[in-house]
């Protein structure tokens, strides 16, 4: 019997501490696994304007770290923007989001995400605060 490819969605939701990274990737092999999936292809998109997500170095924290420091010289919050009506954090954080990416498609092989050894995908909170975050995902390809 051939393979029936079909598409799946769905969403999940994530607490963030403020400016940082969440690594979402069990998440999303949790999700992937109740879905059924084999091969094919998952997108994954941040539903906000503030906040982003990266495929990164999951080994060393200082990675993380360091591309926070490289975003901050980039998009400095104590610069004069004229959209401040939402704090001095929320340009800058508009930015940021559109610098990285609010969309990864990543390739699935037998149920499980195409990533590299020291790969892990990550939600990346530009905002000052907590905030709740929502992903939605989507999964095109064939079941198991």
């Amino acid at each position: 019997m051939e393979p029936v490819t079909r598409h799946t969605a769905g969403r999940i939701e994530f607490a963030t501490r403020g400016p940082g990274f969440t690594e979402v990737t069990r998440a999303l092999d949790e999700w992937l696994a109740g879905q059924g999936a084999n091969d094919g292809l998952l997108n994954v998109f941040v539903m906000h304007t503030s906040a982003s997500l990266t495929i990164q170095e999951n080994a060393d924290p200082d990675v993380q770290r360091d591309l926070l420091d490289a975003l901050d010289r980039v998009a400095p919050r104590d610069h004069p923007y004229r959209h401040s009506s939402e704090g001095p954090d929320d340009m800058p954080s508009h930015i940021r989001s559109m610098l990285t990416s609010t969309t990864l498609s990543i390739p699935v092989v037998h149920g499980r995400m195409v990533l590299g050894v020291w790969q892990g995908v990550y939600l990346v909170e530009h905002r000052d605060a907590p905030h709740e975050r929502r992903i939605m995902l989507t999964f095109i390809g064939t079941d198991r």
